[in-house]
């Protein structure tokens, strides 16, 4: 108690350590029993005048942070530098309040709650500070205030049964003190009710926090991993919470465990204890339990005694702890300052250094970094969620016929409604799902996997399947003989294997070259060997489902690697012979994810798969025809593989596809199939008698961003035949591509815009009214010349060389520089990119034919970076460059610029070169060189 029963029974204090006695804990608990003691001192001469000038048998006395000076504004308090005083004094002559200050501490001795009063109003804002120093220098207010006679002893409290004894005796005996001794009695009724006021509050507060919640549990921990340290200074080495999964309802504990009350489960290294400390978050409060088997198996059992919160439960078991927090405490008290410990919430890793992995360019990682962690909520849910629920209790107490008839219940609901897949979690209903694979009921088994076949396609759950240890089991029952077990399991591993961690754990565990088995069941021999009965029908369903799986697999890097070590690209390529497109899509899926693999495309390649996939492109199922279309776009980056599209047949179905518009992943991949099988001069003859120019021309507007990059691509490849050039300029394919340069989102558009580009040079390098062409865009000089500032090579590159083209027309080019080109390109010399380098100074050898270029090139420093650009191994840059210093060099500065940076010496080695356009530029900057040096030397001698 702090008056009284409260004092020992409801606050809460510190351990006593180092000889120091307790101190009251700063938690919200005792803050408000503070204020209401604060509250009551202050307002007590008011409401109990002659109870507040009752002289204490022994005064209050503590150190307090208050200085005499503050209790100047007081009337009847006498107050200096170092001591302030009451006026009203005891029988002794002494005044009843007190406060000295001596080597900067200040010792506050208070006789009267008049005197306890003044204080507090003194105080201000540090009322609390002080009420809290004099109650832990006063432990028994109540023996303070009525003598030694009414010291508490143990937990009983007579002092008010006394008090009244001898208030009845003194009135018996007609005692002369019989007014002092009622005035006694009266202050211990009000201290007595104040104090039976503080025990309400005080269980009012614990009513409202005697369980443990999952918030306050992560708040605990966080707070103990803010001081957990490999030095010793800090209270302890580690505490990591056992699972990082966390249920809807905030829990980490597993379903069955937390109808026990149980929340979460932590680890905790301290510095003193050779053994980690295993500990259980329950609502009761915080225990130890037996810990963590060789097998990663918790013994829930309880060690020891309950502790309220996680701090109590450690100062119980490490000495260091206790000892360390008291020399902190010490610490910042001194230093005067509030320390807030920083809380690094991050979530840690729980891979180990040598099982990371990598995935595919291919992979999304949406799910992965965004998964929906919405709390489902009582409002609006259908009548469904709740019948659920009760099924799912029959699941957990039924036998194995009440078992199947519950899960036949559950499979007669709409399984793809979120509140149903919800429900399901709510009650435990996952873990119980689970367990039922371990059993030997086939029947149970089927009825489970097939509730987590369907509800697995939820990103939560699939999520939660993993952290229950789900796919293990799902992997181990790949084994089993059972075809309509297999084919469940597969289907379930391919809808949870969705992200990185759940295809990391099916490789670990061996589920890659299960999987791969999985394929040969259509092929007879696989049932002869294995003496089971043929069945086409479930045969079929197995190397479906197994090459499902293997397609949510095959999105990892390293799983694409096991595949192909786990030989499962025969299996793959004598399924796709097959007719069945039920078989096809997940096959052809899993080919055109690996086709990212060099390796695979050779295997695709040889093993004869290019015949099947232009075959397949043939097919009705759109698609089936979007995913040989992707595989084809991937296999095509090799010359052989593209002559065997064409050899098959396969350009012609291609252009076929791009009637499908509407279509955007099929468009996406016909059109990146094109792209890659026209860099072939022979395929490009062929979309030529295809009409497939016209129809790529159409596709330049209205289309998403997949689309734009690979016909713009395929353009640009097809646009080196003249007779394609002007094919593009009759469909209006040249304002298209221009239109394309613009765009408000410069990252998104990058490959569009350097696509574009690179399209538009070849259609305007030789027309004859190219310059007439370019200038009737509205605004296009002005657009590609803003494409400068792009900080993409690719982009740059593109736009110089179109440039190139461009200032071939006087016109334009008088125009282009007047939107600035000069500087821009300049701006671009100190390259060190060879591809940039070549088209740059070509864009500024064309560029230097108009009025006073030259010069404000040599101004702009662009000089200079050009020389270095012949010490290049490219033959192409030595060309273009060439060609940029052969202009330069005729205005005088530039040719000092170019001496002084050793030009001479480079352009002499190239001048032998075999290219005609290389030497005769080289020749021509040193005769202008020369010529220069020749008139300096004429005017030296005049």
């Amino acid at each position: 108690s702090i008056m009284g029963a409260t004092l020992s029974s409801r606050a809460q204090w510190t351990s006593v350590s180092d000889g120091a006695a307790g101190k009251l804990e700063i938690n919200p608990q005792n803050e408000q029993l503070l204020m209401e003691i604060a509250d009551f001192t202050e307002a007590f001469i008011s409401k109990h005048p002659a109870e507040a000038v009752k002289i204490f048998k022994k005064p209050f006395v503590w150190n307090s942070g208050l200085d005499p000076i503050s209790f100047t504004s007081l009337d009847d308090i006498e107050a200096s530098d170092t001591e302030a005083v009451s006026k009203a004094q005891n029988a002794a002559g002494e005044p009843l309040l007190k406060v000295t200050k001596s080597d900067n501490k200040c010792t506050i001795t208070a006789e009267t709650f008049e005197q306890l009063s003044n204080v507090i109003k003194c105080a201000g804002n540090r009322k609390l500070s002080e009420v809290q120093a004099c109650l832990e220098a006063n432990r028994d207010p109540i023996g303070n205030m009525m003598g030694p006679a009414f010291a508490r002893i143990g937990v009983d409290d007579s002092s008010l049964v006394k008090a009244h004894q001898l208030l009845v005796r003194a009135q018996k005996e007609g005692d002369d003190n019989t007014e002092e001794i009622n005035t006694s009695f009266n202050l211990l009724l009000v201290v007595n009710s104040f104090d039976m006021k503080l025990m309400q509050l005080s269980f009012d507060i614990v009513a409202k926090e005697v369980r443990l919640s999952p918030e306050a549990v992560e708040r605990d921990v966080n707070l103990l991993k803010s001081f957990a340290g490999a030095d010793k200074s800090c209270l302890l080495r580690s505490i990591e919470f056992i699972s990082d999964y966390v249920f809807a309802n905030g829990c980490r504990a597993p379903p069955w465990r937390q109808v026990h009350g149980d929340i979460a489960y932590a680890i905790i290294k301290p510095f003193d204890i050779d053994e980690q400390l295993v500990v259980t978050a329950n609502t009761s409060g915080y225990y130890r339990n037996k810990g963590v088997s060789n097998e990663g198996e918790i013994d829930y059992t309880r060690i020891g005694e309950i502790y309220p919160t996680l701090v109590m439960f450690m100062k119980e078991q490490s000495a260091h702890f206790v000892t360390t927090m008291g020399r902190q405490g010490r610490r910042t008290k001194k230093s005067g300052k509030s320390v807030t410990p920083h809380m690094n919430l991050r979530k840690k890793s729980v891979l180990k250094p040598d099982e990371d992995f990598s995935e595919s360019s291919s992979e999304s990682e949406e799910e992965e970094d965004n998964t929906d962690r919405r709390q489902e909520t009582n409002a609006d849910l259908p009548s469904e969620y709740w019948q659920i629920q009760k099924l799912v209790k029959y699941l957990k107490v039924g036998n194995s016929t009440a078992t199947v008839l519950a899960l036949c219940c559950i499979r007669d609901f709409n399984l793809a409604q979120e509140a149903c897949q919800l429900a399901i979690r709510k009650v435990g209903g996952l873990e119980v799902l689970i367990n039922l694979l371990d059993t030997d009921e086939i029947k149970c088994k089927i009825g489970s996997l097939k509730i987590l076949k369907d509800i697995s396609r939820n990103p939560q759950l699939r999520r939660a399947i993993v952290d229950l240890g789900g796919l293990q089991t799902l992997v181990k029952i790949l084994d089993d003989d059972n075809k309509d077990l297999k084919s469940l399991a597969a289907e379930t591993i391919a809808n949870v294997a969705k992200f990185r961690r759940a295809r990391r754990t099916v490789r670990l565990y061996g589920g890659i070259v299960k999987l791969g088995y999985l394929l040969d069941y259509c092929l007879p021999t696989k049932n002869y060997i294995n003496n089971q009965q043929v069945d086409p029908e479930k045969d079929v369903n197995v190397a479906r489902c197994g090459a499902l799986a293997l397609w949510s697999c095959s999105k990892s890097t390293k799983n694409k690697q096991a595949i192909r070590k786990a030989g499962g690209i025969p299996y793959l390529a004598k399924l796709l012979k097959s007719k069945n497109e039920e078989i096809l899509i997940p096959v052809v899926g899993t080919l055109q994810e690996c086709a990212s693999e060099k390796s695979y495309r050779l295997a695709i390649r040889t093993e004869g798969m290019i015949e099947d996939l232009v075959n397949n492109l043939n097919s009705n199922c759109q698609v089936l025809q979007m995913h040989c279309a992707s595989a084809i776009f991937k296999c095509a980056e090799e010359e052989e593989t593209r002559n065997l599209v064409r050899q098959y047949g396969g350009l012609d179905p291609l252009v076929r596809l791009l009637q499908h518009r509407d279509n955007k992943e099929l468009l996406a991949a016909a059109t990146g199939a094109i792209w890659k099988c026209s860099k072939s001069p022979e395929n490009v003859l062929r979309f030529q008698e295809l009409e497939a120019i016209e129809k790529l021309v159409g596709l330049l507007s209205d289309q998403p961003e997949e689309v734009l990059i690979n016909v713009v691509g395929a353009l640009g490849e097809c646009a080196a035949e003249h007779s394609n050039r002007i094919a593009i300029r009759k469909a209006g394919g040249i304002p298209l591509l221009v239109n394309l340069l613009t765009g408000t989102n410069q990252a998104l558009l990058v490959n569009v815009q350097a696509s574009s580009a690179w399209a538009i040079c070849p259609c305007i390098e030789n027309a004859k009214d190219a310059g007439e062409m370019v200038r009737s865009f509205v605004g296009g000089l002005e657009l590609i010349v803003s494409l400068l500032k792009s900080e993409d090579k690719e982009v740059l590159a593109s736009v110089c060389a179109a440039i190139a083209n461009i200032a071939k027309d006087e016109e334009n080019l008088a125009v282009i520089t007047d939107h600035g080109v000069v500087p821009m390109l300049a701006k671009l010399a100190t390259t060190a990119d060879d591809h940039l380098r070549r088209h740059l100074a070509e864009a500024i050898a064309r560029c230097c034919m108009w009025g006073n270029n030259r010069v404000a090139f040599g101004a702009a420093g662009a000089v200079a970076p050009l020389v270095h650009y012949l010490k290049s191994p490219s033959t192409d840059v030595h060309r273009s460059t060439a060609k940029a210093l052969f202009q330069l060099s005729k205005d005088p500065n530039n040719c000092i610029t170019m001496h002084e940076n050793g030009v001479v010496k480079l352009l002499i080695d190239l001048v032998g070169s075999t290219d005609n356009t290389l030497q005769e530029a080289s020749a021509g900057c040193i005769s202008n060189i020369r010529r220069l040096a020749l008139a300096n030397e004429k005017a030296r001698y005049r």
